[in-house]
Formats: C-alpha cells, structure tokens, sequence
C-alpha cells in the first residue's frame, strides 16, 4: 500500500506507483473527494467524469432519478418556506 508523508508546509508528494496508475504528470491536478464513510478517494482532475460514477452511492439505497432529486429539493424548499413564513 502506496504512503506519503505530509511536510510541515502542507504538502504531500503522491508515490509513483499512483501517479503512474492515476496518469499524473507535472502540473496534473487532483480532485479529494469525500465519501459518505467519511474516507476521501483522490480522483484526477483531467480524468473524465465517468471516472467518477457511482462513487457517492451506498449499498442498499436507492437509485433516484433525476425527476425524484428535483421532487425532493421542490419538498425541502416548500417545508423551509413554510417554517419561514410560520416565524
């Protein structure tokens, strides 16, 4: 397992056997993404966003559409309305 040690200024210089992997060269940039366990899985910035799929979801959820997100964010916007106008 690849480790890295971080300098006192911050900085953490990834091993080569995942830049190699990961494709990074001089001036690539990284994403950290946080995941719901709360672990961060580094993702490189030049990488397509299917290389990022399915990351956030979690075992035994369910699948919701882009209709349902947009119910749910319709419902929360509605209830916090309704909280506002109630104070």
């Amino acid at each position: 397992m690849p480790i890295a040690t971080m300098t006192s200024k911050g900085q953490i210089t990834l091993p080569k056997e995942m830049r190699d992997e990961l494709k990074l060269v001089a001036g690539s940039k990284v994403m950290f993404v946080r995941l719901p366990n709360g672990q961060y899985s580094v993702v490189p910035k030049t990488g397509s966003i299917s290389d990022i799929f399915g990351m956030l979801h979690r075992e035994g959820a369910p699948v919701l559409t882009i209709a349902d997100m947009d119910d749910a964010i319709a419902e929360a916007v509605a209830e916090d309305d309704a909280r506002t106008r109630s104070s």
